[in-house]
């Protein structure tokens, strides 16, 4: 199967992933944390937006994982759009220790699927449980709420590096197991479907409207 390089390295699938939730919830040291396994305690806000990108093995393929990372405040959302578009996976994130921040997944969580792919892969995410002295949102609650929506859920501290590789392990496992199914379903179909559009450009693959699949497969030999 052929690869596709880019600045000396290569992959076999890209997959764009989004990062949402408040300013100050800890989005961009995830993101650091997964792509470059750094933290940094005076990490400032993010203006407009900013990404990363990082190659690992899913399932004994090269998949590049291209996780956009936005700011939270209110003024950059006119670029909600473009920003969304395109997105395979998102973490919702918030802060452990602030529950305003975890209120407010509710209007991330609809602004997401308002605009990106209705199959979009949605992960609660929890952050900051180094702060134990200070948390202020019970596990449980997140939980219900992520059961509620049909979202998964996992807890993560990006300071002492606690799930966050597990994170995005899940959510990019997910995604590509839904691209399989959908290339043995499209293997089977003479066309799409009037209205239907799927792109697969050389390996990277862009869906811009997705039906429903069994994500337990596990197939896509390719």
């Amino acid at each position: 199967m052929a690869r596709r390089e880019g600045l000396h390295e290569e992959y076999d699938y890209l997959f764009k992933m989004v990062l949402i939730g408040d300013s100050g919830v800890g989005k961009s040291n995830l993101l650091s944390r997964f792509t470059r396994n750094q933290f940094s305690l005076d990490s400032k806000s993010t203006i407009g937006v900013e990404f990363a990108a990082r190659t690992l093995q899913v399932e004994g393929k090269a998949v590049k994982a291209q996780i956009w990372d936005t700011a939270g405040q209110e003024r950059y959302r006119a670029i909600t759009s473009a920003y969304y578009r395109g997105a395979l996976g998102a973490l919702l994130v918030y802060d452990v220790t602030k529950p305003k921040s975890f209120e407010n997944t509710s209007r991330w969580l609809k602004e997401l699927r308002d605009h990106a792919d209705s199959n979009i892969i949605v992960m609660l995410i929890g952050n900051k449980t180094d702060l134990k002295h200070l948390r202020a949102v019970a596990q449980e609650d997140a939980q219900s709420f992520a059961e509620k929506e049909g979202i998964s859920f996992m807890e993560t501290s990006a300071l002492e590096a606690t799930n966050v590789e597990k994170a995005f392990q899940i959510i990019l496992s997910e995604i590509y197991r839904i691209m399989c199914k959908k290339s043995l379903i499209s293997s089977t179909e003479p066309k799409l479907k009037p209205g239907a559009s799927e792109n697969i450009r050389g390996n990277t693959i862009e869906v811009t409207e997705t039906n429903a699949t069994d994500t337990q497969s596990r197939c896509c030999s390719r």
